[in-house]
């Protein structure tokens, strides 16, 4: 795009402007969020940064809406359960979630339950059949992070895979944007309208 329009930059600069204006987006573009559904399909991938795997705890429901994510340096009890805790913190608590057989997530549910941070009437079940829409959507991710040459921070992995998230979003239509357009737009312009409100 930069290019067609004869305008110059280093990859830095648009690495500065992902983490600098990213968490303004998502504030201005979560006022118009569409609830997601109480089924959720929940997975981890593997990200690398500094040349270290890290871990992408990611939830969708079952309409393939993207719910959470999460990245972590360690996959264990502890990021599970910060991640489940954040997901129902933003969307409320779920019918059921759908897991792995990783014992980790499993074990996690269960002392979130005993300690009152989940609601014991949320069920949860195994299926790799029906987490194949979780499956399916990390490689929306993988898409985008694969061609890039590593990230060299967590901080700065953590920003730009939101921002990565966020287009998923827009794209999934998981925003009301219908008061905002009164028809049809190119993207250029929801994008202005949401950034003007």
């Amino acid at each position: 795009m930069m290019a067609e329009r004869r305008v110059v930059l280093a990859h830095t600069t648009i690495l500065r402007w992902v983490q600098r204006y990213v968490p303004e987006f998502e504030k201005c573009w979560s006022r118009y969020a569409r609830d997601v559904d109480g089924s959720w399909r929940c997975d981890e991938t593997y990200i690398k940064v500094r040349g270290h795997w890290t871990y992408l705890y990611r939830a969708v429901d079952k309409g393939g809406r993207t719910v959470d994510f999460l990245l972590s340096e360690r996959r264990d009890v502890a990021a599970a359960k910060r991640f489940f805790y954040n997901a129902i913190r933003h969307h409320g608590m779920p019918r059921v979630i759908t897991l792995d057989a990783y014992a980790a997530s499993h074990r996690a549910i269960r002392e979130l339950k005993s300690e009152g941070s989940m609601s014991r009437r949320v069920r949860i079940r195994s299926s790799k059949y029906l987490n194949n829409i979780v499956e399916q959507d990390h490689r929306r991710i993988k898409q985008r992070i694969v061609p890039m040459l590593g990230f060299k921070r967590f901080d700065t992995a953590t920003i730009t895979i939101s921002g990565i998230e966020l287009a998923e979003k827009i794209k999934k239509a998981q925003f009301k944007i219908g008061k905002l357009m009164s028809r049809p737009a190119t993207a250029s312009a929801v994008w202005a309208a949401v950034l003007a409100c």
